[in-house]
């Protein structure tokens, strides 16, 4: 019998949904305002839905990978079960650039905002304190994870709301470009070109970047086979519903706005909308935000961690341990706070270069294992699960694909570096030992705390 701590089962939807928003952090649509802006065109609205229906069937493809392998393991898992176990290890190895570089990225945005507050502390000093603090709350347990994420996600709604309750007054009161609330010119291309608004799309959808890293709970959750697929539409469609709102609101109202800083836009933009109360107030919801990123990206990182050490992929004596006073996955947890620590030497567009091709990566392999498991091995051929099994997960990977083609050269042959080191070490631990796939986790039961 084995006797070995397991993780604990007691995550609800609710709870999902708060980890999901936390780790997508809503309030990333002021912080990439600018840049988006730019790229769409103006034609935020536009942009906007755009990516949403491409994420859509992205999410769609987990949400139905996770009711047949209700595991720990994410794209790794689905690839690995529903395609081979080989290229499963690859597409987990691309994956875990998004994965542990995640953290980084919210550690340094953390950072960076903190010093604009602070200037005479160094970004680094920041780096350091974040760093021991997501350790910490993540050492202690899931639930404290989830109840932290929730707090911080109601902020940043309630922070979106106030704006455009801002906006509407402005438009009530006569002082905005509009004057009524309902109008279909955000929704009209006008004279900008698709091409340009389909360019917007692809960035935006890094808005939206989050939903998946739940299925990484999926041992943590009661019923996960339910509650994950469910969790993972209401978070799209939260996301989605906050990200056009604001677009819409700021569109009618300030169709004119410009900004000759694309990094600060959203700040010049808020400032207009509410003043130094609101440009205060917003400030202080983004650090939140940030902080809560960095909670729910370790979190996910961590939990990727133990589903490659748990199947042999990395050491499993060490990956796989579990704590067993806080059933937490410590000594991951500690190796991604010391990696993390690389905050204070690289810049941020060095991280998301990582993150880019390995979420890209992950999510055009999703799609495609549900047509490798639903229509190919299970035979799901009526003309319902047609659409459900081949064309859905077809239009997903088929769009997720052509972004991954508008990285930039640099980054795809990081991207490509990074599989050669996986594929040489699949090489030589496979002829060192026995396959490194030992067992088969697909039905697996995990005792509750």
């Amino acid at each position: 019998m084995n006797n070995q701590p397991a993780l604990s089962k007691s995550l609800k939807v609710y709870q999902i949904v708060f980890l999901g928003l936390a780790w997508m952090t809503p309030m990333i649509f002021f912080t990439v305002y600018g840049v988006a802006y730019d790229a769409a065109g103006g034609q935020m609205v536009l942009a906007y839905l755009i990516a949403f229906l491409a994420i859509f069937f992205t999410a769609y493809s987990y949400s139905r990978m996770v009711k047949a392998y209700p595991i720990a393991g994410s794209a790794y898992t689905y690839t690995k079960k529903a395609i081979h176990p080989r290229l499963g290890f690859l597409v987990g190895w691309a994956l875990l650039l998004d994965y542990i570089f995640s953290p980084i990225i919210a550690i340094l945005t953390f950072g960076i905002f903190m010093h604009t507050e602070f200037p005479s502390i160094p970004v680094y000093v920041w780096v350091i304190v974040m760093n021991i603090i997501l350790a910490l709350v993540n050492i202690v347990g899931i639930k404290s994870v989830a109840r932290i994420s929730g707090i911080s996600v109601v902020v940043q709604i309630l922070f979106i709301s106030l704006f455009c309750l801002f906006i509407i007054k402005d438009i009530a009161t006569g002082q905005a470009s509009s004057s009524t609330l309902f109008s279909l010119h955000p929704f009209l291309a006008s004279d900008v070109p698709f091409t340009t608004i389909f360019s917007g799309a692809a960035l935006i959808c890094f808005c939206f970047l989050g939903f998946d890293a739940v299925t990484i709970m999926a041992e943590e959750t009661i019923q996960p086979e339910r509650t994950i697929p469910k969790a993972i539409f209401l978070i799209v469609c939260i996301a989605a519903v906050m990200y056009i709102a604001i677009s819409y609101f700021t569109q009618i109202a300030y169709p004119g706005f410009t900004f000759t800083n694309p990094d600060n836009a959203a700040y010049t933009l808020v400032k207009l909308v509410g003043g130094n109360l609101l440009s205060s107030l917003f400030i202080t919801v983004l650090i939140i935000a940030t902080f809560t990123q960095g909670v729910s990206s370790v979190t996910s990182v961590t939990r990727f961690l133990y589903a490659l050490g748990r199947e042999s992929v990395l050491p499993q004596k060490v990956f796989s341990y579990i704590h067993p006073t806080f059933k937490t996955p410590v000594v991951n947890i500690l190796l991604v706070t010391a990696f993390s620590f690389l905050g204070m030497f690289i810049d941020l567009n060095t991280a998301v270069t990582f993150v880019s091709f390995g979420a890209l990566t992950a999510f055009t392999f999703v799609n495609l294992s549900v047509i490798a498991h639903f229509y190919i091995k299970l035979k799901k051929r009526s003309f319902t699960e047609t659409i459900l099994y081949l064309i859905f997960p077809l239009i997903g990977a088929a769009f997720i694909g052509w972004l991954l083609t508008l990285l930039n050269k640099d980054t795809l042959l990081i991207g490509v570096a990074w599989l050669t080191v996986g594929f040489l070490y699949l090489f030589v631990k496979s002829r060192l030992s026995a396959p490194f796939v030992k067992r088969d986790h697909s039905k697996v039961t995990v005792p509750e705390k």
